[in-house]
Formats: structure tokens, C-alpha cells, sequence
């Protein structure tokens, strides 16, 4: 529920720009409380250094660490986004809305034109995010998720 404080004063947009190696730590920290299995820092330092993946970030700030993240592999003309997350007390605030419009226009800017993503068929707030900015279900991985008790939706854009 939005406070009244948020209501008259509202949050400043967030700062987005690409990921860094600085922000390694804090990228691990989020995916740890977003996700039952969150990946390391050395699991991101591998992926931030390979030259298929992009990533982008979004903070407080120019000098404030990063509140939430996303990551895709990009073989033009696809991409797929490996994970986004936001911290806990930032959702529902439009911060993976920002992240993932600007994500996707970088992405256009570098001549993808489909982008992919998979997610477990009870999240629906992040379905509903993905729904909201084009993403439509092209397929579906019989119990994917829980030890085989959730299915995940394959979700497409067309740019």
C-alpha cells in the first residue's frame, strides 16, 4: 500500500545505467533475498564478463548501489533475460518497470528484436509487469519450478 508520504512526495526516477564490476556484491546480495537459489558474486563476475550479456542496474543515485538489476544474453536478433530482481522494500514502485524499459531499449538499440524470458506461472506481479511492457506466453516447461509442482511460462516480445 502506497504511504501518504509517497503519495505527496513521490520517489525520484531511478538511475539506470549498465552494471559494473563495483556492483558485484550487491547484485549477488539481491538475487540471494529475491530468489530459493540466489547466485554468487563469482557466478556474476562470470556473467559480466562474458561478452554476450548485458546488464543494467538501477539505484537511488548516481552514487547509491544498486536497488535492483537485470541480466539477458544477447545473440542479435534474440535476447533472453536471464534474471531480474528488485529489493524487497523497492517493489510495486514501478523501479523493475524503469529497469526493464531501459533494458529493452538498449537492447533495440542493438538490433535485438525478440526477447524471451521465462517465469513460474503463480508470480504475478512480475507477470504482470512483463504483460504490461509486450511479453506473451509462447510455451510452457511442465513443472519447471517447486521439484516439478509449478510449471514456467516462455514469454516472447517482438520489437
Amino acid at each position: 500500500m502506497i504511504s501518504l508520504l509517497d503519495r505527496f512526495f513521490p520517489a525520484r526516477p531511478p538511475h539506470l545505467r549498465d552494471a559494473a564490476a563495483r556492483d558485484i556484491p550487491h547484485l549477488a546480495a539481491i538475487h540471494a533475498r529475491a530468489f530459493a537459489r540466489g547466485w554468487g558474486a563469482d557466478e556474476f563476475e562470470r556473467l559480466l564478463s562474458e561478452r554476450h550479456v548485458r546488464a543494467h542496474v538501477a539505484c537511488e543515485g548516481p552514487r547509491r548501489p544498486p536497488s535492483g538489476f537485470i541480466l539477458s544474453h544477447v545473440v542479435v536478433p534474440e535476447a533472453e533475460v536471464l534474471t531480474i530482481a528488485v529489493v524487497t522494500d523497492r517493489r510495486r514502485r514501478g523501479l523493475g518497470r524503469a529497469l526493464l524499459a531501459h533494458h529493452l531499449a538498449r537492447l533495440a538499440a542493438e538490433g535485438v528484436s525478440t526477447s524471451f524470458l521465462e517465469v513460474e506461472e503463480g508470480n504475478a506481479p512480475a507477470l504482470s509487469l512483463y504483460r504490461s511492457l509486450g511479453y506473451r506466453e509462447s510455451g510452457r516447461r511442465r513443472g519447471y519450478y517447486g521439484a516439478g509442482s509449478t510449471d514456467a511460462l516462455m514469454l516472447r516480445r517482438d520489437f
